[in-house]
């Protein structure tokens, strides 16, 4: 479409919310946002959250257009889906990154561990936070800079639970060679295979 055009999308679904499509910012650009999430509902819903606290929003579907509004807008800050339709939301993370390097990017999933988390953070993301992540805790990451650091969650993750992400770690780390991993963290072949087939421990 052409820039700065804006398309309306109307749900077949009284109780879904609507879209208005735009690429370009039209505010405060100390303000602006970009949001690239494939997940409708998800994504509409957040727009219109994070444009009642002040943010300039733009709120895209794909990698594509998440890296067309990058390169050419260059956003102030930036919530970006790790998993999308065409691909990975690290690369939007990295055009982000190129345009405006000083831009805070919150990277969110619904596949989260520690070592999306350290992908994440390495890419230039300044955080990372599973979804559902809520508007409030969205705009508190995204303007955290410089602040102490912010309330403890009201479920943190189980000590079970933290050994098992560690492991997941250092097994990606290791190119998911099992007797690799096993030497690294001083344990048994056998006993570190039964915990990668485990699923992971709830909390």
């Amino acid at each position: 479409m052409p820039r700065g055009e804006t398309v309306s999308i109307m749900s077949t679904d009284d109780s879904e919310p609507t879209e208005t499509v735009k690429l370009t910012f039209s505010g405060d650009a100390s303000r602006s946002l970009l949001i690239v999430d494939d997940d409708a509902p998800f994504r509409i819903r957040l727009a219109r959250a994070m444009e009642r606290r002040g943010f300039d929003v733009v709120a895209v579907d794909s990698v594509a257009l998440g890296i067309e509004v990058a390169q050419e807008s260059a956003p102030a800050y930036a919530v970006v889906d790790l998993r999308l339709m065409d691909g990975s939301g690290l690369d939007v993370v990295a055009a982000l990154r190129d345009a405006r390097p000083e831009s805070r990017i919150i990277m969110l999933t619904g596949y989260g561990n520690i070592v999306t988390a350290v992908a994440a953070v390495k890419a230039g993301a300044v955080d990372y936070l599973p979804k559902p992540a809520d508007a409030d805790a969205i705009e508190s990451a995204l303007l955290v800079d410089g602040r102490p650091l912010p309330s403890p969650p009201e479920n943190p993750m189980s000590a079970d639970r933290v050994r098992w992400e560690h492991i997941q770690r250092v097994f990606e780390q290791c190119d998911r060679n099992v007797s690799e991993t096993a030497r690294r963290l001083k344990m048994h072949r056998r006993t570190l295979q039964r915990i990668l087939n485990k699923h992971a421990p709830r909390g």
